[in-house]
């Protein structure tokens, strides 16, 4: 069994949350929690969470729109908990993209027995796919503009005088975009559609939470990110002529 993966929990009934984050966290999970999806998506620019347990009747942006951003985003599991029981709710649910429908009052061991299940399914599915990516890398190029260098191989982008920042796979996607285009405004709009081909609607959602992980990465690191955001219009990767 792989090491136990970070739960975060969307719920705006406080008790449920703390009792959730008790029990789970008494066997073994690192859990985060948010009450709506305002607090949820500034938090998940800072933190990182595998699985998501979200309940659909949050005030404002309900936990349907929440399913439906975070299945683009990346193979993360997520578990609706839900006073609804009604089929279409639940056939909504999975359509959107979640794993499990679970209908409260919920049976706690139950749900461990559940992530447990899920994770597993997850952490082979990440592999096989880390698998692939790596003979993809293989075969491609350094990225070089002006200095910097976007090392496929090594998964790693270089400013010009050696300073390195590890980066995923999504991560370098992102940034072989931008240094497509040095010192131009990509917009996000156009940066999504590059990232994810295959999925049918456009979601700068995805986009702002690579970008902010990236960020903060840097940030950590003391490492000048290059990519800025021009308000209205997008992203640039600046370089020096």
């Amino acid at each position: 069994m792989p090491k136990k993966p970070t739960l975060a929990i969307i719920e705006d009934n406080v008790d449920l949350q703390e009792e959730l984050v008790f029990f789970l966290g008494s066997k073994g999970y690192s859990c985060w929690t948010a009450e709506n999806a305002e607090v949820f998506w500034k938090k998940l620019h800072l933190q990182k969470a595998d699985i998501f347990l979200i309940d659909i009747g949050l005030p404002g942006e309900d936990g349907f729109s929440l399913i439906s951003h975070l299945s683009k985003l990346g193979n993360f599991g997520l578990i609706i908990i839900t006073a609804r029981g009604g089929k279409q709710d639940y056939l909504q649910g999975l359509n959107l993209g979640a794993d499990l429908y679970l209908v409260k009052p919920v049976n706690f061991a139950d749900l461990n027995e559940k992530i447990e299940a899920l994770w597993q399914r997850i952490s082979i599915n990440r592999l096989e796919a880390k698998s692939e990516r790596t003979k993809d890398l293989l075969n491609k190029p350094i990225k070089k503009e002006s200095g910097w260098l976007l090392d496929a191989t090594n998964s790693s982008l270089i400013d010009p005088v050696g300073n390195k920042l590890l980066v995923t796979q999504q991560e370098k996607e992102l940034l072989e975009v931008m240094l497509n285009e040095p010192n131009q405004v990509i917009s996000r709009l156009f940066i999504d559609k590059q990232l994810f081909k295959h999925h049918e609607d456009q979601d700068i959602h995805r986009v702002n939470v690579i970008i902010s992980r990236l960020r903060k990465k840097a940030r950590e690191q003391g490492f000048n990110f290059p990519i800025r955001s021009v308000f209205g219009k997008g992203l640039v990767f600046i370089v020096d002529e």
